[in-house]
């Protein structure tokens, strides 16, 4: 689901990659046919609940094939928390990519900031993220597929520090620096979370989530473990 449009509060989606830029015509149409029905889904997740809405009325709405929605997304909650790809993609190449002398948790630091100050998506506070966050914890389901997702991230983001300190996959250190930075930066969502349902400014959020970032890194970068203790575990 993507930002806000006029047709339906969506947040999600392709990466918004549609002007063409470098991209296939075959690509191009992928891209706004998963945008689409990506789309159309969280607008009826929205007006009813995501319990409530199949995978075949998604793909009416979107004018697609059940199968065609299920190409795009292999589960029904990937419909909803289809931003997950994208935010493995966006710290990946964060820590792969950074300037010589910022380490991984830098680097990350710098995403989520610019992420928050950028006004995307993925920060979690905006216009319409007050509907998305009621229809996520309202949802067993969607609840279940997101602390999943959450696991998987965090094992994604223990092999990109564990890659970045040259460690062995089952490193102890860079599993236990991505297990406080995913927990850490879970808190701080949290709280946004709280304040958008409570309908608290989306301005107010914003400054508080910026404070919220600052203060979370100041205690990471005291926190986190770089390198692995001699003997692993």
């Amino acid at each position: 689901m993507t930002d806000g449009t006029e047709k339906s509060p969506r947040r999600g989606g392709a990466r918004g990659a549609t002007d063409g830029g470098g991209l296939s015509l075959r690509e191009l149409k992928k891209i706004r046919t998963r945008e689409r029905i990506s789309g159309e889904a969280t607008r009826l997740f929205v007006e009813r609940g995501f319990d409530h809405v199949t995978v075949a009325e998604v793909a009416r709405a979107a004018e697609v094939s059940t199968m065609t929605v299920f190409n795009y997304f292999p589960r029904k909650e990937d419909l909803f928390l289809d931003r997950v790809p994208e935010a493995v993609e966006l710290v990946t190449r964060a820590v792969r990519e950074r300037g010589e002398g910022c380490s991984p948790l830098e680097a990350l630091h710098g995403l989520a900031l610019d992420l928050l100050e950028s006004g995307h998506p993925l920060a979690g506070v905006g216009a319409w993220d007050s509907y998305w966050w009621r229809v996520l914890v309202e949802s067993p389901a969607l609840l279940a597929r997101g602390r999943e997702a959450l696991e998987e991230f965090e094992a994604t983001l223990a092999g990109l520090l564990a890659e970045a300190e040259g460690a062995g996959p089952d490193a102890y250190g860079p599993r236990l620096a991505a297990a406080l930075t995913v927990a850490a930066y879970r808190s701080v969502y949290a709280t946004v979370i709280r304040r958008q349902l409570a309908g608290v400014p989306v301005e107010e959020i914003a400054a508080e989530e910026r404070e919220l970032l600052l203060h979370t890194f100041d205690v990471l970068s005291r926190v986190v473990p770089t390198g692995s203790p001699a003997r692993e575990t």
